[in-house]
C-alpha cells in the first residue's frame, strides 16, 4: 500500500467516525451524554484534518466525503433503536484504530487519544446512556446480587462437569463395557475435564492478569507524559456516567494533582480493575474451577463404585437426574423463572443428550461385538 492509499484510507476511517459521533449526538436524549459525543467527533474530525492535509502534501486529491453504506446503516440503528446500540461497534472500530496506527510514524500522537476514547465507549457501554435505567436499579438495590457473578459461574462449572461426564458415562456403558471399565472411564472423564478446566481458568485469569499489568504501565507513562489528556479522559468518563462538566472537570483536576494515587484511579476508573487483586489470583481461579467441575462429574460415576450392571446404569441416571434438577433450580437465581420449571427443563434435556450417547454407545458396540 503507498503512502497516499494509506492516507486515503486513514482519512475516510476518521470522517465515518466523525460522522457517526454526530449522529449519535444528534439522537441522543441526554444532553450530557451528546456533548460527550460531540467532542468525540471533534477529536476524530481533527484526525481527519491532518490525514487530509498529509494527503495534499502527497500530491493527491482530498476528495469529498460521502459516509460509507456500513456507517450510513449505523447511524439508522442509532436513530432507530438509540445510541446504546452502535457504541460496542464504535468501541471496537477505536481499538481496531489504535492497532492500525502502531505501525504508522505520522499516528504516533493518535494513538492514546484512539485508545482514550475506546475506554470511553466501552464506559458508556457497561453503564447505559449516563444513569439509566439498569444502573438505577442496582443503585436501588433491586437487581444487586452478592457475588452474582461468581455464583454464576460455580453453577455452570458443576452443570459442564455433570453433563459431560453423564454422557460420557453413558456411551461407554450403551456399549456394554464391563462395570470396571466403566468406573475408570467415568474417573478418567473427571479427571481430565477438570484438568482441562482449571488449567484453561488458570491461562485465562493469569493473561488477564498480564493485560491488566500493561495496561498499568501504559497508564502510569500517560500521566507523566499526558497528564492533560488524562484529565480530558476522565472528564468524559464522569460525564458519560451522568456528571456535570464543571464538577466532573473539578474531580479530574484534583484527582490529578496528587500523582501518586491518581494511578490506582486512573486505573479503577478507566479499566474497572482494583490495582491490588488485578482480577483475582490465577490459581485460585484454577482450583475452584477444578473442584467445581469435578463435583458435578463425580455424581454419576458414584453408582458404578457400588453396583453393576442395569442396577449401576440406573442409579447413575437417577442421581444424575438430581443434579441436573438442583443444576436447573439454581439457574433461577438469575433468570427468576420458576424453579420446578427451570428444574426439569434441565433435567429433560440433560436425560435426552444422554439417551442419545446411550443409544450411539450401544450401536457402536453392536458394530465392533460383530
Amino acid at each position: 500500500m503507498t503512502d497516499q492509499q494509506r492516507f486515503l484510507r486513514n482519512l475516510e476511517e476518521e470522517r465515518n467516525s466523525a460522522f457517526l459521533y454526530h449522529a449519535l449526538a444528534s439522537h441522543e436524549q441526554n444532553e450530557q451524554m451528546a456533548e460527550v459525543y460531540r467532542r468525540l467527533a471533534e477529536a476524530e474530525e481533527s484526525h481527519a484534518a491532518l490525514w487530509g492535509r498529509k494527503l495534499a502534501e502527497a500530491g493527491a486529491r482530498v476528495p469529498a466525503f460521502r459516509p460509507t453504506p456500513r456507517t450510513r446503516i449505523l447511524a439508522w440503528l442509532a436513530r432507530r433503536f438509540g445510541p446504546e446500540l452502535v457504541v460496542p461497534t464504535l468501541a471496537a472500530k477505536e481499538d481496531s484504530a489504535t492497532t492500525d496506527y502502531v505501525n504508522q510514524p505520522e499516528a504516533a500522537g493518535m494513538i492514546a487519544t484512539e485508545q482514550s476514547h475506546a475506554r470511553v465507549l466501552r464506559q458508556i457501554e457497561s453503564s447505559g446512556t449516563g444513569l439509566g435505567g439498569s444502573a438505577v436499579a442496582q443503585l436501588e438495590g433491586r437487581h444487586r446480587m452478592a457475588g452474582g457473578n461468581a455464583l454464576r459461574a460455580a453453577v455452570l462449572g458443576a452443570s459442564d462437569g455433570l453433563l459431560s461426564n453423564f454422557n460420557l458415562v453413558m456411551g461407554v456403558a450403551g456399549a456394554e463395557l464391563a462395570g470396571r471399565n466403566i468406573l475408570l472411564t467415568g474417573c478418567a472423564g473427571l479427571l481430565a475435564g477438570a484438568v482441562s478446566m482449571a488449567l484453561g481458568e488458570w491461562i485465562s485469569v493469569q493473561s488477564s492478569r498480564e493485560l491488566y499489568l500493561k495496561h498499568i504501565e501504559t497508564e502510569r507513562e500517560e500521566i507523566e507524559n499526558a497528564p492533560e489528556e488524562e484529565i480530558e479522559e476522565l472528564v468524559l468518563i464522569y460525564q458519560a456516567r451522568g456528571m456535570d462538566e464543571t464538577i466532573a472537570r473539578q474531580v479530574a483536576t484534583r484527582i490529578m494533582a496528587d500523582r501518586e494515587n491518581a494511578l490506582g484511579t486512573l486505573v479503577r476508573e478507566e479499566l474497572g480493575v482494583d490495582m491490588e487483586e488485578l482480577g483475582g489470583s490465577a490459581w485460585e481461579a484454577a482450583f475452584t474451577s477444578f473442584l467445581l467441575f469435578a463435583a458435578g462429574a463425580v455424581l454419576p460415576v458414584i453408582p458404578f463404585v457400588f453396583l453393576k450392571g442395569g442396577a449401576a446404569i440406573a442409579a447413575s441416571a437417577g442421581l444424575s437426574a438430581v443434579g441436573l434438577f438442583v443444576i436447573g433450580a439454581s439457574i433461577t437465581l438469575f433468570t427468576g423463572r420458576s424453579v420446578w420449571y427451570s428444574g426439569f427443563r434441565q433435567v429433560a434435556f440433560g436425560l435426552t443428550a444422554a439417551a442419545v450417547t446411550f443409544g450411539v454407545g450401544k450401536l457402536v458396540g453392536v458394530a465392533l461385538g460383530g
